[in-house]
Formats: C-alpha cells, structure tokens, sequence
C-alpha cells in the first residue's frame, strides 16, 4: 500500500512529530465531520454547513503590535506549510485585545510579511481567512455571561494588590476571593454594567471559577475580561472591557475550525486553561430550570501543539529589547537592515526562498536548543547562489593604469551573467587605458605567497589581458602596468602566459561611484546580554560600513530589491527605501563566505 503522504514529510527530521499527530489525525478521521459554512461561529452557526472542505486548519495569530521578526518567521513557514501539505487552510488572525499597544501600521506590515514570505491565507473553499480577535468580542461576551450563568465564572472586586496576595505561590496554594461565590444576579448586572462603562479601570474584573489549589497558577481564576477604557483600533470607542489572551485565544481557534493550534513551548503551562475554556462552552448544560442547552462549540475541539520557539545566536528576538535598539537610536529604525525583522531583512537582501530553506533546515524541535546566525545565512547564500546574476563592483578602488596600452582606444572583453547557467547569456565589459583594482589586489612589499599585482608581478584581469605591474605612484595613488595585447581572455593566445593571481577590475570611463552599505551582525559575541547582562554593549560598532565604491555601468538601472552577486564580495541588493532611478545604493545581504566561522565564541 502506498504511503498517504509525500515521502519528504515522513522522512522530515526535528518536525516530524507534528506531522505525525497529523497524519495520524486525519487517518482517523478525526476531523471529517466537522462543518463550515465560509465564516467562523458557534456550533449553532454551523449546524446547517457542508462539510469543511480544508483537511485542517491552523492559524497565525499575531499581536498588531509591532513588526515581525526572524522567530515568526519560522512560525509562518510551519504554520502555512503545514495547511499546503495536508489539503488546509491556514488563517491570518490578528490577536486585537490589547487596544494599548495596537495600531493599524503593524497590521498592514504583518499582511506585507506573510505574503512576501510566499503564502496565502486563502482556502480551498475560496474564503480570504483574514481574521481578528475582535472579530469575536460580542462571541467572547455572550459566551462569558452563559459561563456566569453555568456556575463557571465571577465577578471579582478585589484590587490588583489583594488578588496578587490570595494567588499563592509554585508551592503554596491560593486562597478563594470573597467574592467567589456572589449570585448568579449579581454577576450578570455587574458584568453588563462593567461593558456600559459604570466603572473605572482595575474596579471590577472577571474571572473563570476554576481551582485555586491547582499546582498550575494558571488554572487559579484566571482573568477573563479587564475593565480598559481605550479606542481599539478597529472598533473604536464600542468597549469597555477587552478580553484577556488566554480566554480569547482558544475561543478564537473554536470559532474558527481550528484544527492544529501550534504555539512554542512558553504556553505548555497554558494548554490546560486553553482546553478547559473550550470544554466549558463545548459541553451541554442542563439549567437549574430542567433545559438542556446543547454546546456552543463545534467539536472536535482545536488541539494546542508546542513546539520550540526559535534562539538564533547573535540576535535578540525578545520585543521590549527590539523597541529599545530603536528608541535608543543603537539602529535606524524597524527597517534597519541589521535588525532582525522580516522589513528589515527585506530590504537588506535576504529573500523569502531563504527563509523557507532555512525553517526546513531547523526543522521543529520539542526541546529548546540554540541555531547558529551562520545556518540562516548559509540559507540565504544557498539561494542568492543559484538566482542573483553576476556584477563587478570595485569597492575599494586604486587607479590602474596600462601604460602601452594606446590612448583612447576602447574594447569589450565579455563575462558570464551567471557561470552556472549559460543560458542567461554573457554581458560585455569596456576595458580602456585606465581602471580601477580594489586597493588590497596591489602591494608595493608583498608577503609570502601573495600571487596578485606587486613589481614585476603578472596577473590576469579578470575576462580581459594578462598585465604586468611597473610600479606605483604614491603621489597620484596609481598602480602602473603594461600589458601583453596576445592574451585576451577567449583567444588563441590566452593561455600562452600563466600567472597564479586573477584580479577584478573596471574601466575608469565607464564605471559609476555609488553608496554601498557593508552590513554584518549587530552584536559581535553569539548571546548578547548573557546571564543578565545589559545587552547594549555587546553591540558589534562594525554592523554597518559606508563606502563609495566603483560599479560596473549596468548596476546603475539596478532596482530597489533586485540581487546581484558582486564577484568575490558578496550578495547586494538595491536598497528598497533609498535608491532612486538611475542612482540605487546597495545593501550587503551576506558576505561569500562565512567570515565569523574562526572567531573565538564569546558569551
């Protein structure tokens, strides 16, 4: 019997064992009956619905309150990934509660994000599953006062202070609030008077009834809605009191047939609040006047799976140390290459196929563990290696002059556009009199084993003639040649004088100067702040470098975004934000080779 999946899931290494309760899931059926009518809603909503079409549903949902880093984007890849693979859909769910810190600006960014990283949020029922947490506020309401009235629920009136004080400790537990057993009444009119906006913020709270001797903090009547008189972003001024994650998260992923909620590991603890939210409202309910009320969850209930988030040395991913490089001025704002968000990757030339590479490398672990920055950067080479077509940049330039060479006279010498793919054709060169050399391709006291320009030294350059070097003119900083006019690269003669020294080069005439930005890691040791430490002086002062390097004349119609190899440098991208037609700067996105591999790790 054939397997029912592609063969590379099965064989998938550190993510295989989501994929395993996966497979198993749907070899079960588990799923198979559940409905959808294109909307997310209760039980009730759906009663009536076809059979959902997406063999499962997992979800992105992020906060609005901040630009996404490297960490979401592994959380993106999996997420989506996973719906692709298996015939689902994955949503797009904005976690709007904290009307705070949440702002339209963030939204559009996140949707930039996921779609330049390569994935829709549309299923196979044609639904655009955009969604957001306040989506469902008048839901979350509805359903806290029916869990009010089932006895599972409360009022609370005691101040942040006390509450602290009756919660307990990991080793002691919690005392019950006065306030624990209040009338159903009571609660109902203190909870709609809480959405009128009677009270002030921190008056009133309220919180699931739960246990207060639980060994999980978590499960000790925890919040369920806070009093908060702030405009919410999408729905205004309409309310007074916003949900708290852990009741809206869950909720949210019924609402929405989620299937597979895949989280990292810090909400382990969480899973079992998350379950008992969704089982409350999932179960039937016999009142105190003898009705039996059926379920306002659809089953089978969503699944929360944790899965290791993503340490990447020499980064920091925690947002309140993100917000403090920015207010602290250390970088240039959110989309400073250096930083380690998805708009700041982007436009420092990292490209979404290097991403993806780098989060089936990883693969998902169920234990934390430490990813080295090189792996993420040997992703994007491995990419940038195989589409960014070829270009001479001289970056830091010396004047080369061919002294028998006639003056005035032009030619054309032709180079690759890319060695591995011919068909991409072949670009032409102007070689003239004079060119620039990078200054480090000529020494005047050469040491052992330097096989490039010095005194009496021949190299070849690049694509065109075979020179020797006369000397050097420190007064007008040129290096002087002659060359022998039988050795053009592609003729007969070529190869009539070997030299051990290849050296790039561009003529003087036809190049350009232009603004390139030399970008490295933003800290030099692989755990910024270790054991506490304030981070900030572990900032690396080399992470950005500008120079005004020579540039072959084609670069000048770069555009912002387009990669190109520069020959022996690097990978560069026309930035997305400063270039101007005609006039682009270039971002260094990643050196050849690895230049960290030797350093000596620091901590």
């Amino acid at each position: 019997m054939s397997a029912p999946y592609p063969k590379r899931h099965q064989e998938a290494s550190h993510s295989n064992f989501i994929r395993q309760i996966i497979e198993a899931d749907l070899m079960a059926g588990k799923y198979a009956r559940r409905r959808w009518n294109g909307k997310p809603g209760s039980a009730l909503s759906v009663e009536t619905a076809p059979p959902d079409r997406a063999k499962i549903r997992t979800r992105f949902p992020p906060e609005p309150n901040g630009y996404l880093h490297y960490g979401h984007a592994k959380s993106i890849c999996l997420n989506f990934g996973l719906a692709r693979d298996y015939g689902g859909a994955c949503h797009l769910r904005f976690d709007d509660t904290n009307p705070a810190k949440e702002e339209t600006e963030y939204v559009d960014s996140i949707r930039d994000a996921v779609k330049w990283l390569g994935f829709s949020w549309d299923d196979p029922g044609g639904n655009r599953n955009e969604y957001y947490a306040s989506d469902y506020f008048e839901y979350l309401y509805q359903f806290a006062e029916e869990l009010l009235r089932r006895g599972h629920a409360y009022v609370d009136s005691l101040s942040a202070e006390q509450m602290r004080a009756l919660r307990g400790t990991l080793t002691e537990p919690g005392k019950k609030s006065p306030y624990r057993e209040r009338p159903l009444e009571e609660n109902l009119k203190l909870l709609r008077e809480m959405r009128l906006g009677k009270f002030a913020d921190g008056e009133h709270v309220l919180r699931a009834k739960i246990d207060m001797a639980s060994p999980n903090i978590n499960l000790r009547d925890p919040a369920m809605y806070r009093i908060r008189h702030a405009s919410h972003h999408r729905t205004g001024d309409h309310w007074c009191i916003y949900p708290t994650y852990d009741w809206a998260h869950g909720v949210s992923d019924a609402l929405e047939n989620i299937t597979h909620s895949l989280c990292t590991l810090e909400f382990e603890d969480h899973r079992p609040l998350y379950e008992w939210f969704n089982e409350r409202l999932a179960e039937d309910w016999t009142g105190y006047d003898g009705v039996k009320r059926p379920g306002l969850l659809q089953r089978p209930l969503p699944q929360q799976i944790e899965f290791a988030r993503l340490n990447l040395s020499y980064v920091v991913l925690s947002k309140r140390k993100l917000v403090q490089l920015v207010e602290e001025k250390h970088v240039e704002g959110w989309d400073d290459p250096r930083m380690p968000t998805l708009v700041g990757a982007r436009r420092r030339g990292f490209t979404p196929e290097g991403f993806r590479l780098f989060a089936e490398r990883i693969g998902v672990a169920k234990s934390d563990s430490w990813i080295d920055f090189s792996i993420l950067e040997d992703c994007m080479r491995e990419h940038l290696n195989e589409v960014a077509p070829r270009r001479i940049a001289v970056l830091d330039p010396v004047r080369l002059v061919i002294e028998n060479y006639p003056q005035g006279k032009e030619e054309e010498c032709e180079a690759p556009n890319h060695p591995q793919k011919p068909e991409l054709g072949r670009r032409k060169l102007p070689l003239s009199r004079e060119l620039w050399i990078e200054r480090e391709d000529f020494s005047e006291n050469p040491p052992k084993g330097y096989f490039r320009l010095f005194p009496g030294n021949k190299v070849r350059l690049r694509y065109g003639y075979v020179v020797e070097c006369t000397g050097y003119d420190p007064a007008t900083d040129t290096v002087r040649c002659i060359y022998d006019p039988d050795t053009k690269s592609g003729t007969a003669g070529a190869e009539t004088v070997k030299v051990k020294g290849n050296i790039h080069w561009l003529s003087a005439k036809h190049s350009h100067p232009a603004e390139v930005r030399l970008y490295d890691r933003l800290f030099k040791v692989p755990h910024p702040g270790a054991g506490d430490r304030d981070f900030v002086p572990d900032l690396n002062s080399d992470s950005k470098k500008v120079i005004t390097a020579q540039l072959e004349a084609a670069l000048e119609d770069a555009k912002p975004e387009e990669q190109f190899q520069f020959e022996r440098h690097g990978y560069f991208a026309a930035d997305l934000k400063d270039s101007r037609p005609g006039a682009p700067k270039f971002n260094r996105a990643v050196t050849l080779r690895d230049s960290w591999q030797k350093a000596t790790p620091q901590t």
